[in-house]
């Protein structure tokens, strides 16, 4: 039975090598996948996924309003699918989750989609959220904050390297940008300092 998967990680944790290896997998069986990225997401190159270890390959792209469940079933017309990746998952809209669980749940194909979980200010994404809610599996891909503990959160970077707490949601960039933080230290770069132990009675 397919399923709809979200894995979900901070920045620099190598979700987009996992997308390519287990796309791979599929074709090196014989079976077809097909690839999708976020349009607004062109570090690389239009229509690429590519990860940090340089393993690349080529992606339909998504944006805001598009039939995702439309695209999917004409490519399956064409070619019976074996299972569709999603990188970038945190910028689906709300309704291009529900058409991936209509993929899932009426063309009984498997769906694995690979994004971040919150943004910069440890708000939900959109597309995170719905996937959050209505995926069957949701798994945690893990990386490490440089104290070396689990890195949950991610910081944006000016131009300087200091911390920013305000801007919009969405800028797109990599490590020049980004920092994948442990919730302490996260939140330390906020000036979210824990509260004074109270003195001793007495």
């Amino acid at each position: 039975m397919a399923k709809l998967y979200f894995n979900y990680a901070s920045m620099n944790a190598g979700k987009s090598t996992i997308l390519l290896q287990s796309s791979h997998n599929y074709r090196e069986r014989g079976m077809a996948t097909l690839l999708f990225t976020a349009a607004i997401d062109d570090r690389f190159g239009s229509g690429q996924i590519t990860s940090r270890i340089g393993l690349s390959e080529a992606a339909l792209l998504f944006a805001p309003g598009d039939d995702l469940f439309a695209t999917i079933s004409a490519h399956h017309q064409q070619t019976a699918l074996s299972c569709v990746f999603v990188d970038e998952a945190q910028f689906l809209t709300t309704a291009q989750v529900k058409a991936l669980c209509d993929v899932v749940d009426f063309l009984d194909i498997p769906v694995i989609t690979y994004g971040l979980r919150s943004d910069f200010q440890g708000q939900l994404f959109a597309g995170s959220a719905a996937l959050l809610a209505w995926a069957d599996d949701i798994q945690e891909v893990k990386t490490i904050c440089h104290c070396g503990r689990k890195a949950t959160m991610v910081a944006r970077l000016d131009d300087s390297g200091q911390v920013l707490q305000q801007g919009e949601q969405v800028m797109i960039g990599g490590n020049d940008r980004y920092l994948p933080l442990c919730r302490r230290h996260w939140r330390q770069s906020f000036g979210q300092l824990p509260p004074s132990p109270e003195p001793p009675q007495g």
